[in-house]
């Protein structure tokens, strides 16, 4: 009952107004500085930074600023007289500004995680819980409650408080890192490195890096003997050599098509009879996506040891080709004719290198011949470039009368004369 004798006894000898007026001024000061900052900020990466976020309200530095100043305020006003309503606000508005710091740095690296969204909420609630114990004065006794509730882990004994400072302490270093990641990505690797495949191995190397430092810092914080480590290093080696072994295979693998350069983001590829854009190269595998919108995820160590086609050339050029069966009496020369002519009719298929047209194969229905061709903006769609020379080739080869299979030969119409 002293604490609470204690809190009743502030609050009753705190003057209200002066602290709501001080209150009141380090917020509109922190949102003046909050706006200020927002339109000196970038148009794009800048305004949706952790930081300043969508809005003035939405990012981490409004709740920052104003604790800065409240916590300035409480010191001068506490000299005079006791303070409630101020050591209230310091404890929400910490709170605030470590919420935000959290949620926004995890919704820019995992935006589409339901996972994320959960754990979120999960530290939202216990980060405003212990506000509500600090702002109470009653969270030593909770600390020591909790200090008092011991287990053995093998031969160390271990007590709950301890469990969770290090859960906590471990879990905050690495969203730290993920946003120093983040910053770096942004700030450093994105203006500095143009290719894209590149740009990856430099963001994967960076992250990975950060994320081992951190890890051992965390460790370090709570007290974990990091050269006992050691040996958790040489069992998770054995384990990468058996158990783990396709998962560091694909691991390397990534790393190795991103560094070697042989496919890179935005080359068209043929793997295993699936054709698309490579899309993005993970750890792990590599998104290919077809002109339809069909996705395809492929082991990186796929795309090392079997065979890939690459359609992209490069100079970022992409061969497209049209297979056609005509009669088997017809005309080889007029054909080729004709396919040459509406692949050039076609104003995206590039002269150079210029279309070009082989006799493939005897097959039962007749002569099997390949239309090949080149264009140079494959991100305006595959599919439209395709079926406008189909089109064409359809067109002439019936204007010419030439069979094709499963029809009697067409017979050429002249136009009528007016």
């Amino acid at each position: 009952m002293d604490i609470f004798d204690k809190l009743i006894n502030d609050f009753h000898d705190s003057s209200a107004w002066l602290e709501f007026s001080v209150l009141l001024g380090s917020l509109l000061l922190a949102y003046l500085l909050t706006q200020y900052a927002r339109r000196h900020a970038e148009p794009g990466n800048g305004r949706r930074s952790v930081w300043i976020g969508s809005n003035a309200l939405d990012g981490a530095l409004l709740p920052l600023l104003a604790l800065i100043f409240v916590c300035v305020a409480q010191e001068v006003v506490a000299s005079r007289m006791p303070v409630f309503w101020l050591r209230v606000a310091m404890s929400l508005l910490a709170s605030l500004a470590l919420i935000r710091f959290v949620a926004r740095v995890l919704s820019k690296v995992f935006p589409n995680s339901a996972m994320v969204r959960f754990i979120e909420r999960i530290f939202s609630w216990l980060v405003w819980g212990v506000a509500v114990l600090h702002s109470l004065r009653i969270l030593p006794e909770v600390l020591e409650v909790l200090e008092s509730v011991q287990f053995t882990l093998g031969k160390q004994p271990i007590n709950l408080l301890y469990l969770i400072e290090g859960t906590l302490a471990i879990g905050l270093m690495m969203v730290a890192v993920l946003w120093l990641s983040t910053l770096i990505e942004q700030k450093v690797i994105n203006p500095w490195v143009s290719d894209l495949s590149m740009r990856r191995v430099a963001m994967n190397l960076a992250r990975s890096v950060l994320i081992t430092i951190g890890l051992l810092v965390g460790l370090s914080t709570i007290g974990v003997d990091l050269t006992a480590l050691s040996v958790m290093g040489g069992a998770l080696g054995v384990g990468l050599g058996f158990g783990m072994q396709k998962i560091a295979s694909n691991y390397v693998s990534g790393f190795l098509v991103l560094i070697e350069r042989a496919l890179r983001i935005g080359d068209n590829v043929r793997v295993d009879g699936f054709e698309g854009r490579i899309t993005d190269i993970k750890t792990r595998f590599t998104v290919i996506k077809a002109a339809n919108g069909r996705e395809s995820i492929v082991p990186n160590e796929t795309l090392i040891t079997q065979r890939v086609e690459n359609l992209t050339q490069a100079d970022r050029q992409l061969a497209l080709s049209t297979t056609i069966v005509v009669g088997m009496d017809s005309d080889a020369e007029q054909v080729k004719s004709i396919l040459l002519s509406a692949a050039a009719a076609q104003p995206r298929v590039l002269t150079t290198p210029a279309p070009f047209v082989t006799l493939v194969d005897f097959v039962e229905q007749g002569l099997q011949f390949m239309l090949s061709y080149y264009i140079s903006d494959p991100r305006n769609g595959l599919a439209n470039v395709r079926s406008e020379v189909n089109l064409a080739v359809l067109k002439g080869l019936r204007d010419a009368g030439v069979a094709l299979p499963g029809s009697t030969r067409l017979v050429r119409i002249a136009p009528e004369k007016e």
